[in-house]
């Protein structure tokens, strides 16, 4: 199973909506098309920035029908699979599978929680039901479960998953996870999830990342990785301190917090950039308005984002 290709920047894709809060095939064929050209090296679709855990079974098969008709082969496409228990999440691996994605990215099960033993039994249990390569998406501030960097390395050695997704804020558990990856021989592609540590990911040795943030600024992101890949360090710290002064837009808002705040700033910035044609949240999440949206702007505008002349779209 070849996994070079799933290596670089790969954003977790934002999905646009419409007012009537239906998915905007205009806004999100733009994005994607500016992600691409960007030079991004894949697309993850149906994580949490783009907000999974608010879609029906119906429309998260709708966002990835789109999704791989606009892509069209140009770069790889991860699709997430979660869901609260195994038997669901093969379900969604079969779904996902028939819209024709290159990679499938599962968390741990949660709700009915168990433990170290059911974890490893939950994702050995997917690859029985999927050929794709499968990537194990460490989110514990989610699904209330931190992946141990030793289960994963076994899993990969033994051919169950072909990568991590962290997005665990965890550096020291990523540090162990890549020291214990190469020990084995780099079973494991290792994908950090975050956006303003990326830096110090690719000098610890892993083989890509996946912000967020890369749908607002995806050149930034895609200059980065050139700069880690050709060793020049000093670069790579200067774009990354212009990515973590970016990122301050979700330390600004005071409305709301989770993905209101985090998610809710990145499809405010697009939709003040003219990429997004609003800024509509799923249901129960609701839209930044007012000082938000201001505040929002003023750190487009002070990294470049936004012409210093621009008004604030209503």
């Amino acid at each position: 199973m070849d996994t070079s290709q799933f290596r670089g920047v790969i954003p977790p894709v934002v999905i646009p909506l419409s007012e009537k809060k239906t998915l905007d095939l205009e806004a999100f064929d733009r994005s994607i098309n500016r992600m691409i050209e960007a030079g991004v090296d894949g697309l993850f679709f149906l994580g949490s920035s783009g907000e999974v855990a608010f879609l029906t079974d119906a429309q998260r098969y709708h966002v990835l029908q789109e999704a791989v008709a606009i892509v069209n082969g140009r770069v790889p496409v991860l699709a997430g699979i979660i869901d609260m228990e195994t038997m669901r999440v093969v379900d969604q691996a079969k779904r996902a599978t028939g819209f024709g994605v290159d990679g499938l990215v599962a968390t741990a099960p949660f709700y009915a929680l168990g433990g170290p033993k059911e974890v490893e039994r939950h994702f050995r249990a997917i690859r029985e039901y999927t050929d794709l390569p499968l990537f194990a998406y460490d989110l514990p501030v989610c699904v209330h479960t931190k992946l141990d960097p030793t289960m994963l390395v076994r899993l990969g050695k033994d051919g169950v998953i072909q990568g991590v997704k962290d997005s665990s804020g965890d550096d020291v558990a990523f540090r162990w996870l890549i020291l214990e990856n190469e020990d084995a021989g780099h079973p494991l592609q290792l994908l950090t999830g975050h956006e303003v540590c990326v830096d110090g990911a690719y000098l610890a040795g892993a083989d890509g990342s996946v912000p967020g943030l890369a749908n607002i600024d995806p050149a930034s992101y895609a200059e980065q990785w050139k700069a880690a890949q050709a060793g020049d360090w000093e670069r790579v710290k200067e774009i990354q301190d212009h990515l973590a002064r970016l990122m301050f837009m979700t330390r600004r808002v005071k409305a709301t917090v989770g993905f209101g705040a985090g998610v809710g700033a990145f499809k405010t910035a697009l939709w003040q950039m003219g990429v997004f044609n609003t800024n509509q949240m799923r249901e129960p999440v609701q839209p930044l308005v007012g000082e938000d949206v201001e505040a929002i702007v003023d750190v487009l505008k002070a990294g470049g984002l936004m012409d210093p002349d621009a008004p604030i779209r209503k």
